[in-house]
C-alpha cells in the first residue's frame, strides 16, 4: 500500500477519536496527552505540517507469518530428526557379553517310529496349543507338534517308506512342510494341502537322498509366518549308508539347534508386530534356541557337531564364536560336502542349515555369537532390519575331563549334485518389491512353471528390489553356480535347498528335477522371509513327463480359502 496524506489537523482529529471512544465505552471524556507537531516556517509565518499516516504493509504481516511457520517447522524438524535418531540408536540389539546362560539347552527328544505291517516307519505327530516358559517364570501361549512349543526330532534313512500322522488339533488350519524333502507333490505339505482342526493328513514316501539336516514347519498360504512364530517346527534328520567319522551321538555331540528370534509384550505374550522401517518383517530382540532362553550346553567330548538351522522367519544370522575361533563346516542344507571348511563365519538366512565341528579345550568355555551379517542394506535399512545387531546365542562349557574324538576327515563323501552341462533350459526369475516374482504375486489356481522330469535346468534368481530376500525351491537340492557372475566360496559349494540373494544381485543354480510326476499338484518356490513369503512372493511349478509339457494346463484346483489378493 502507498504512502497517503491526509490534510487534517491532527490534534483535532485525535481529540475526536477519544471523544467517540468514550462515549462508547461510556465514560467521561477527558483530554488525551498529544504530542506536539512540529512546524515550520513560510514566508508567510509558521504552518503546521500535514502528518504522513503510514498504514500497515499487507507484505510485512504475511513476513511474519512466514517467519513463524518457518520456526514451527524449524522445530518440527528439529524433533523429527530427534525422534529419528533416538529411534536409530534403539533399533540395534547386542547382546554380546550381556547373557547369563544360566539355562541348560533344552535337546527336543527323538521321534521313534512305529513299524507297520508293511514295513514302513510310522510317525505320529499332534499339532496342539499350549502356554510354555520362554521367558524364565512367565507362562507364553504357544504352539507346537506333540508338545506346547516347537516339535520332536525326525529319523530316518535312506530307503525307508516312511508314513506321517500329521493331527491338527490347533483352532485353524494348517500344513506341514517337510523343507529339503524329495518327495512326492501331494506328499509335500504345501498350501494345497491343508489339514483342517480336527483332522488327520497321512502323506507316505520312500527317503531317497543322502544324508542331511532337514525340518518341518507349517505352510498355509499368508499365514507362514504366524503359525511358524507361534512355534510348530522341527528338525528331520537323514542317514545314509556312507560311514563318515563324524560326531553323531544325539544330543552329545551331535547337537540340534535352532535358532529363533521372539519379541514379548509385557504380559509375556509373543508380539508378531514388525517395525514399519524393517525391509524382512518381524524381528526379536530375544534369541531362543531350541525354545531355550540364555542356554548353556555342557560338553563332555573335544569336538562337538552343532547342527543349525535358522528358524526364523526373517533374521539373518553370521555365526561364529566370541574368541574367533575356527570350526568346520562339514554340511550345507542338503547334506555334507565332499570335504570339510574351515572357516571363523558362516551366515544362514531363514530356512538355511549349517553343520559344523568345533573343537573345545578341557575346562574352558566358548559362546557362539551372531554377529552383525551382511544383508547388502545402506546403513539405515541396515539398522532397522537387524543388520547391525549381535547376538550372544549359546554357551558351550567343556568339562574338565573331555572324551577324545576321532579327527573330522579330509574328505566327506562324493557330491550327489547336479550338473550344469546337462541343461538344456535356462529359466529366469526375478524377485521385486516384497511380494512379487516376474511382476506376478502368488495365485494358488495359477501354475507358473511346468517342467520335465529327470531333466536339468539353470534358474537365474535376479532380486531387482533394495530388499533382502533368499530363494527356496521345494523338492530338490540344487547347485549354486554363480554369484553375480562369480564362483560360490567354498562354503557353498554344497547340496543347497535356499539360497541368500542380496540387493541387485543374481544367482545361478542347477536344479534336477527326478522321479516324481504330477500334472494336477504342484510344487513351490519362494523367498523364506516369510512376510514376503505370505504377501505374495511365490510361485508354483509343476512335474511332468516330457511329452506332456506343450498340453499342461496352467490352472490347477484350489481351495478358495487359500486365494490370496493381498
Amino acid at each position: 500500500m502507498d504512502e497517503v496524506t491526509i490534510g487534517v489537523d491532527p490534534q483535532a482529529a485525535v481529540a475526536e477519536i477519544h471523544t467517540a471512544t468514550c462515549y462508547r465505552l461510556g465514560s467521561t471524556p477527558v483530554s488525551p496527552p498529544v504530542r506536539s507537531i512540529p512546524t515550520m516556517t513560510t514566508p508567510t509565518g509558521p504552518v503546521n505540517e500535514p502528518r504522513r499516516l503510514r498504514l500497515p504493509r499487507p507484505g510485512r504481516r504475511w513476513a511474519r507469518r512466514l517467519l513463524l511457520l518457518g520456526a514451527a517447522a524449524s522445530l518440527i524438524l528439529v524433533a523429527a530428526l530427534a525422534v529419528g535418531v533416538w529411534m536409530y540408536t534403539q533399533a540395534r540389539v547386542d547382546t554380546a557379553g550381556d547373557v547369563a546362560f544360566d539355562q541348560p539347552l533344552h535337546i527336543p527328544p527323538l521321534l521313534e517310529p512305529q513299524t507297520d505291517s508293511d514295513g514302513r516307519a510310522v510317525f505320529d505327530l499332534q499339532l496342539q496349543q499350549g502356554t510354555t516358559e520362554l521367558l524364565p517364570g512367565i507362562e507364553t501361549a504357544t504352539w507346537g507338534a506333540n508338545g506346547s512349543h516347537l516339535g520332536p526330532t525326525l529319523r530316518a534313512s535312506r530307503g525307508d517308506i516312511v508314513v506321517i500322522n500329521v493331527a491338527n488339533t490347533l483352532p485353524e488350519a494348517t500344513t506341514l512342510h517337510w523343507h529339503g524333502m524329495h518327495l512326492p507333490a501331494a506328499a509335500d505339505g504345501n498350501p494345497h494341502q491343508l489339514i483342517p482342526p480336527g483332522e488327520t493328513w497321512s502323506p507316505t514316501w520312500t527317503i531317497d537322498q543322502p544324508a542331511a539336516t532337514l525340518w518341518y514347519h507349517p505352510h498355509p498360504h499368508g499365514q507362514t509366518a504366524d503359525h511358524v512364530y507361534r512355534g510348530v517346527a522341527g528338525l528331520f534328520l537323514l542317514a545314509d549308508d556312507q560311514r563318515v567319522e563324524v560326531p553323531d551321538d544325539y544330543g552329545i555331540d551331535d547337537i540340534p539347534v535352532i535358532l529363533q528370534d521372539k519379541r514379548f509384550n509385557d504380559d509375556g505374550s509373543l508380539d508378531a508386530g514388525d517395525h514399519f522401517l524393517s525391509t524382512v518383517g518381524q524381528l526379536g530382540d530375544e534369541i531362543l534356541v531350541n525354545g531355550t532362553y540364555s542356554p548353556y550346553l555342557d560338553v563332555e567330548r573335544d569336538l562337538v557337531r552343532l547342527r543349525v538351522l535358522n528358524g526364523s522367519n526373517g533374521r539373518i544370522y553370521n555365526l561364529g564364536f566370541d574368541d574367533d575361533r575356527t570350526f568346520e563346516l562339514i554340511a550345507t542344507d542338503g547334506g555334507l560336502l565332499e570335504q570339510p571348511v574351515a572357516l571363523r563365519r558362516v551366515q544362514l538366512s531363514p530356512g538355511e542349515r549349517a553343520e559344523v565341528v568345533v573343537r573345545v579345550d578341557s575346562g574352558e568355555r566358548t559362546v557362539l555369537r551372531s554377529n552383525s551379517p551382511d544383508i547388502g542394506l545402506d546403513f539405515v535399512q541396515r539398522r532397522f532390519s537387524g543388520g547391525d545387531d549381535r547376538f550372544d546365542l549359546l554357551e558351550l562349557r567343556a568339562a574338565d575331563n573331555l572324551a577324545e574324538s576321532p579327527p573330522v576327515p579330509n574328505r566327506l563323501v562324493s557330491e550327489e549334485l547336479p550338473d550344469s552341462a546337462e541343461a538344456d533350459t535356462t529359466r529366469t526369475f526375478e524377485l521385486s518389491g516384497r511380494s512379487r516374482i516376474n511382476g506376478e504375486k502368488m495365485d494358488m489356481s495359477r501354475i507358473d512353471t511346468v517342467v520335465a522330469v529327470d531333466t536339468t535346468e539353470i534358474w537365474e534368481v535376479t532380486n531387482r528390489s533394495g530388499n533382502p530376500h533368499n530363494f527356496h525351491i521345494h523338492d530338490v537340492q540344487f547347485r549354486i553356480l554363480n554369484l553375480d557372475g562369480n564362483t560360490p566360496p567354498p562354503h557353498l559349494e554344497g547340496p543347497k535347498d535356499t539360497v541368500f540373494i542380496p540387493p541387485r544381485s543374481t544367482g545361478r543354480v542347477a536344479v534336477r528335477f527326478a522321479d516324481y510326476t504330477n500334472p494336477d499338484v504342484p510344487y513351490m518356490y519362494h523367498c523364506h522371509i516369510l512376510i514376503h513369503e505370505d504377501a505374495g512372493m511365490m510361485g508354483q511349478f509343476t512335474v511332468v513327463e516330457p511329452d506332456e509339457i506343450d498340453q499342461e494346463s496352467r490352472q490347477t484346483p484350489t481351495d478358495p480359502r487359500h486365494d490370496h489378493d493381498g
